[in-house]
């Protein structure tokens, strides 16, 4: 089946997007305003797209409290994330495993402008080494990130880029001295379909690269 995007409305567009491109990692970020007040929010259109420089990108949609339904005094559509971004140049990625898959999704409710998720959630905040936006102590990873440049992407939406300057990760899952991250044992979660459902990561398979003299032996 063939869908021209340009036909069709824009949540129909969504909803193929989203349900075909999973599973999705999820970063919850966590932002201060020009106020110095928190927010947390997750996000799925999260990746890591460079290492050199160490770069990650947030996907972040038109805010719904925008248009003044949540209450939060703004009138300009965009999210408090992409707002606090802008404003302060800095934000950070706390990635989410299985343990904080409840109190990642109340950080995920529109309170209204000037609400600590936070503290909704019940989760600890942690200064940072060299931004302003805590980093959270329940999360396996935390990534702390200097904007490189926001994308405008229309109607409210932002690509925003920014580099990661300290990396945050529980003792138990480093291996400090060889830089070795026990991967598996982190249980991250992912972004699947609909409304609510998400993927573990704990179903595993390996396969080894190949190099170019063993692709040919294959087809001797």
């Amino acid at each position: 089946m063939h869908f021209d995007l340009a036909q069709i409305p824009e949540r129909e567009a969504y909803k193929l997007l989203v349900s075909t491109v999973v599973p999705r990692p999820i970063a919850l970020a966590t932002t201060v305003d020009a106020q110095g007040r928190v927010n947390a929010a997750p996000f799925s259109f999260f990746n890591a797209v460079s290492s050199r420089p160490p770069v990650v990108v947030l996907g972040i949609s038109p805010g719904d409290s925008g248009d003044g339904v949540a209450g939060n005094g703004y009138s300009d559509g965009y999210k408090d994330t992409a707002r606090n971004i802008r404003d302060t140049g800095e934000f950070v990625v706390n990635l989410v495993d299985e343990d904080l898959a409840e109190r990642m999704n109340v950080c995920a409710v529109d309170f209204p402008t000037g609400t600590d998720e936070l503290q909704m959630a019940g989760l600890e905040p942690v200064r940072c080494a060299a931004v302003r936006p805590p980093r959270i102590a329940a999360a396996p990873v935390s990534f702390e990130c200097q904007r490189i440049s926001g994308v405008s992407l229309g109607a409210q939406s932002m690509l925003e880029i920014g580099r990661v300057i300290h990396i945050h990760i529980r003792d138990d899952l480093v291996d400090a001295a060889r830089y070795y991250v026990h991967t598996e044992k982190m249980k991250l979660i992912g972004r699947m379909h609909g409304r609510g459902w998400y993927a573990r990561t704990s179903d595993l398979f390996l396969m080894d690269r190949m190099s170019l003299a063993e692709w040919r032996d294959t087809k001797k």
